[in-house]
């Protein structure tokens, strides 16, 4: 059952210009409806990713820049309790 899905000229033009290109380099024609199951399929085999491009400013640090962040703290061999932190934060 085909549901229609209502989008904006631009972004109209931008899927037509797609099924154009893809008839151009492969010599397969195909639908806008095949274009879009192509991109959800696509968005859903790396769902964090798309849903990151979603967010307002900056995503997700990435694991590289989780590796340098964790390389450098260090321990100040002080241990610090929930009732610590609300006492800075709160008091």
């Amino acid at each position: 059952m085909a549901t229609a899905v209502k989008m904006d000229e631009e972004t109209k033009s931008l899927l037509e210009e797609l099924q154009a290109e893809i008839k151009l380099k492969t010599g397969t024609k195909v639908t806008q409806q095949e274009i879009l199951a192509r991109v959800v399929e696509s968005a859903a085999e790396s769902r964090t990713a798309f849903v990151d491009s979603f967010r307002d400013g900056r995503t997700a640090l990435d694991e590289s820049e989780l590796d340098a962040f964790n390389r450098g703290m260090v321990s100040s061999g002080v241990e610090t309790d929930e009732d610590d932190i609300d006492s800075v934060l709160y008091e």
